[in-house]
């Protein structure tokens, strides 16, 4: 099943039928809503990773510590949920991650997002330095997220000392 399919979002396609059984399996005893809700904090997590065209291992490593500190979940559970996540946003597309991100709008508190943000920052930093098109990505999630650029700004000046245009050449 695609993860738009699992969020109620989209039509069953063939290609896509089964790549998040796996995840759903290990947050069915969150509920429905929490495993709703988790699904698209970790598929989201995948969107600063992937917008230099790569999931680091140090990033999938952090995103399954930020999953597993989230759902309450073994770091074997947060590693599969993690690896099923970055399989699911790896076939999917832009159009994809936009639904994933207004679902996580809809069904997230403001402080939620604004914790979705610092993690978004967290996993561009993984590898000490925050990409130019990283941070784009993660302005793009907070447009998304429907925060205010005020809020974006506020998150992202935790993580200054990353970002890889502010450093100085070695």
């Amino acid at each position: 099943m695609s993860l738009l399919n699992w969020l109620g979002l989209g039509s069953r396609q063939p290609d896509t039928a089964n790549r998040l059984e796996e995840i759903e399996n290990l947050l069915a005893p969150f509920g429905r809503d929490r495993a709703r809700y988790l699904a698209c904090f970790a598929y989201i997590l995948t969107r600063p990773a992937r917008a230099d065209h790569q999931v680091s291992d140090i990033e999938a490593q952090l995103m399954a510590q930020l999953i597993a500190e989230r759902a309450g979940v073994t770091a074997d559970e947060a590693a599969t949920i993690v690896r099923v996540a970055r399989d699911a946003a790896k076939q999917s597309g832009g159009t994809e991650d936009f639904l994933v991100t207004r679902e996580f709008e809809r069904i997230a508190t403001r402080d939620e997002k604004l914790e979705l943000l610092d993690c978004l920052f967290a996993v561009g930093a993984a590898d000490d330095s925050i990409l130019t098109i990283e941070d784009n990505e993660v302005r793009r999630v907070a447009s998304e997220l429907k925060l205010e650029h005020s809020d974006y700004i506020e998150v992202r000046r935790k993580h200054t000392a990353k970002l890889k245009v502010l450093q100085r050449p070695s």
